[in-house]
C-alpha cells in the first residue's frame, strides 16, 4: 500500500531531533511520497537538503506563503522566479490568502497570489492553495483567473459541501487531513458525497495531527489514520483509498 502526504513541512524546526528517524517510520507505515510547500526564502536549503538524503522520496514545492507575504514581498516573488527558472518543481505552493493572522496585507497577498497562480500557468504546474477564512477572496481571484490550465490542491480543506463543489470547479482537488478525525472537523459529514477522484490526502505535519494524536506534533506516518477514517467514510477498503489518493496526487503533480 503506497500512501501519498500531498502536504508536509519535513524541515519544520519541530522535526530538528528526530527527523530522519520520523521519515523513516512514515515511509515503514506505507507513506512513502512526500511533498514539500515552501514558505519563503529562508526556508529554501532545508527543503534542498532534505531532497538530497531522500531523494526517492521527497518532491519540492516552490513559492511565497501568504502569512510570509510581508513588505518585501516583490523580493520574495522574485527569488521564487529566479529558482523556477534554475531547476525543476513538482507545484506552486503554498500561495492563497490568510486572513487569520493578520489582515495588514491582504492587497499584497491578493497580488502575490495572482502572480504565482500565472507563473504557475507559464510553467505548467498545478497550485496548491492555503485558505484561511479568505473562501470569498481565494474565488474570487480563482473565478478570474481560470482556465483549463489552473489545476491544483486546496490544501487543508475546511469548508463547506457547496465550496467543496466551488473549488472542485476550477480543477482542484481537496487536501484532506486529520481535521476529518475531528468531533467538530464537520467536512466528515459531506466528504461522502464527493467522488473520490477529486480527493488527495495530507498531513500538514508538523499541524494538525488526527484523533488519536490531536494536540500533539503531527508527522506524516500519522496519515495512516487518515486514511483509516477515509475508508470509513466512504465504506471502502483502507488500500483502495491509498490506491485511488495516490492516483490523484500523480495526476496532479504529474510523478
Amino acid at each position: 500500500m503506497i500512501i501519498t502526504d500531498t502536504h508536509t513541512h519535513l524541515y519544520s524546526k519541530e522535526f530538528d531531533d528526530d527527523r530522519n528517524e520520523m521519515i523513516q517510520r512514515a515511509i515503514d507505515a506505507g507513506v512513502s511520497r512526500f511533498f514539500i510547500p515552501a514558505i519563503d526564502s529562508a526556508f529554501t536549503q532545508a527543503m534542498y537538503d532534505l531532497e538530497t538524503d531522500f531523494p526517492e522520496n521527497i518532491f519540492l514545492m516552490m513559492g511565497l506563503h501568504p502569512t510570509h507575504v510581508k513588505d518585501n514581498y516583490l523580493q520574495e516573488l522574485q527569488l521564487v522566479e529566479n529558482e523556477l527558472a534554475k531547476r525543476n518543481f513538482y507545484a506552486i505552493g503554498e500561495i492563497g490568502i490568510d486572513l487569520y493572522w493578520d489582515k495588514t496585507h491582504l492587497e499584497e497577498q491578493k497580488r502575490a497570489f495572482k502572480k504565482q497562480i500565472q507563473l504557475a500557468k507559464q510553467y505548467k504546474l498545478p497550485i496548491v492553495i492555503h485558505c484561511r477564512e479568505a473562501f470569498e477572496e481565494i474565488f474570487e481571484i480563482l473565478e478570474e483567473e481560470k482556465s483549463a490550465d489552473l489545476f491544483g490542491i486546496f490544501h487543508c480543506f475546511s469548508g463547506t459541501y457547496e465550496q467543496a463543489l466551488q473549488a472542485i470547479s476550477y480543477n482542484m482537488k481537496l487536501g484532506i487531513g486529520g481535521m476529518v478525525t475531528f468531533k467538530n472537523g464537520k467536512i466528515d459529514q459531506f466528504l461522502n458525497q464527493i467522488e473520490l477522484n477529486h480527493i488527495v490526502l495530507e498531513t500538514d505535519s508538523p499541524y494538525l495531527a488526527p484523533v488519536p494524536f490531536r494536540g500533539k506534533r503531527n508527522e506524516s506516518s500519522y496519515l495512516v489514520n487518515v486514511v483509516s477514517k477515509m475508508a470509513e467514510i466512504c465504506d471502502l477498503p483502507q488500500e483502495e483509498i491509498a490506491r485511488i489518493t495516490t492516483k490523484n496526487s500523480k495526476d496532479v503533480f504529474g510523478i
